[in-house]
């Protein structure tokens, strides 16, 4: 399940899904190859190089411009993390900072003219899924299985079904607020386009003038803010509720 890709023009707008590059048929089931897997490959090298960039030839002393940056992001990232976790949960300050830029690079490559990784439900619906795996680990190695399966019974007996069902609604709510907010900005703008295509067309003009500067400048939010802020809140939601599932970090 992929947000659709809004094709613009003076004549149609279409919606569809992510392209489909190769099928292939694994124990029976069908699986799509797709544009979605590509970009995320090219999203994955971008940060990649961007981190060697910034931390090659590190110093203690007489630190460059670039160290800087790497210093203040990875102060940043620690910081967010202490405050929000806590301090015995600081070890997961590479995967935080990690869901952090993926969910921030796969969003503004849209502004390259391609499909955004984050508008791709499965991607999101992945993360959300690690992050359950990783509350439901916490939650173990707190309490052991025993405590657990009983934690599914409080207050009372008669709340299990409400608290398995909360318990799966976690990952899922997560993957579909960040889709959700990812896909609206994407078909507004869509529709943006294509209405002021057709203005410019109905009004005669040789070049669709009202395309250039109004869609430029609503994409500051809908391109920048909006996919800074789906990625905050991801994060926020994810040390919330991996936090969440362990003891205080003073009763600890």
């Amino acid at each position: 399940m992929a947000i659709p890709k809004v094709l613009r023009g003076p004549e149609k707008l279409e919606v569809s899904g992510p392209k489909v590059i190769k099928t292939f048929h694994l124990f029976g089931m069908k699986i799509n190859f797709t544009e979605t897997v590509i970009l995320e490959w090219i999203v994955m090298a971008v940060i990649l190089l961007t981190a060697f960039l910034l931390t090659r030839n590190l110093k203690v002393r007489g630190t460059s411009k670039r160290q800087a940056i790497a210093e203040m992001a990875v102060e940043a990232i620690t910081g967010l993390v202490r405050d929000t976790m806590g301090r015995r949960w600081l070890w997961f300050t590479p995967y935080i900072a990690t869901v952090f830029c993926f969910s921030i690079f796969g969003s503004l490559i849209s502004l390259f003219g391609v499909r955004s990784v984050t508008s791709d439900f499965s991607v999101l619906l992945t993360w959300a899924a690690i992050t359950f795996v990783l509350i439901t680990a916490t939650k173990i190695r707190c309490g052991g299985v025993k405590g657990y399966l009983k934690g599914f019974g409080d207050p009372i007996p008669v709340m299990l079904p409400i608290n398995v069902l909360s318990e799966i609604s976690t990952p899922t709510a997560m993957a579909l607020r960040h889709f959700g907010n990812i896909a609206g900005g994407s078909i507004i703008m869509g529709l943006i386009y294509y209405g002021l295509a057709n203005l410019s067309h109905m009004i005669r003009l040789q070049v669709p003038l009202l395309t250039v500067g109004i869609p430029a400048a609503l994409s500051l939010y809908f391109d920048l803010f909006s996919d800074f802020m789906q990625a905050f809140i991801f994060i926020m939601l994810t040390m919330v509720f991996i936090s969440n599932a362990g003891p205080s970090e003073d009763a600890a």
